[in-house]
């Protein structure tokens, strides 16, 4: 199991990115424990349940199958 994060700080494009520990863009401060998943999706899955009005994403380095936009 990997531990996951959500970045508070918004990207240039609107999304709110989730990242995985050992990340190179793992945000240093500014972000929401997701706790540890098996993979993206449910860490992806359960950003959105907790902030269904933001648009949250997968990091495309450490997240590449959860990152649609």
């Amino acid at each position: 199991m990997y531990r996951y994060v959500l970045n508070l700080n918004r990207q240039s494009n609107g999304d709110y990115e989730v990242h995985k520990d050992g990340c190179y863009y793992f945000p240093v401060n500014n972000f929401e424990e997701l706790g540890n998943h098996y993979g993206c999706e449910s860490a992806v899955e359960q950003a959105k349940d907790r902030h269904p009005f933001k648009s949250i994403n997968g990091c495309k380095h450490c997240a590449p199958t959860c990152h649609t936009s």
